[in-house]
């Protein structure tokens, strides 16, 4: 699977830094970079369940190909949520099931940086993006 343009630029960002404390100066600095989401859109039918942070997600599919926005209360969050959707943005279905998440975040370096309650964070934002591919398939919406 070949990377997108802006995560192969997230690779060799991350790659470049040296310590921890370098990757958590660039990773908000990702962060910065969300999209805002405006009020309506950070509602609880988009908020996603098992982050302690607040985290909100929308996916659109246009054609068979998925774009994904969030953002969260947390500087940290949002950064690993820009890197997220650096990788999982412009996919189709098919290859978002075969993302292997963990793998992604050990390229980066950030693997070992992750806290269990982030980890877990990232892995429910990823559940519920399979939630919103699953029922797009069925024809289905939140709204």
């Amino acid at each position: 699977m070949t990377l997108p343009a802006s995560a192969q630029q997230a690779l060799e960002a991350f790659g470049q830094c040296p310590g921890w404390e370098q990757r958590a100066r660039l990773l908000m600095q990702w962060g910065e970079r969300l999209a805002p989401l405006s009020e309506d859109e950070r509602c609880e039918a988009n908020r996603v369940q098992g982050c302690e942070s607040q985290v909100w997600l929308i996916g659109e599919r246009a054609g068979q190909h998925w774009q994904f926005r969030a953002s969260s209360d947390a500087r940290l969050l949002r950064g690993l949520l820009a890197l997220l959707l650096t990788r999982v943005n412009g996919l189709a279905q098919a290859e978002l099931a075969q993302l292997d998440l963990p793998d992604w975040f050990t390229q980066l370096g950030l693997a070992r940086q992750l806290s269990p309650s982030r980890s877990n964070g990232l892995q429910a934002v990823l559940i519920r993006m399979q939630q919103l591919l699953d029922a797009a398939d069925q024809g289905v919406t939140d709204h």
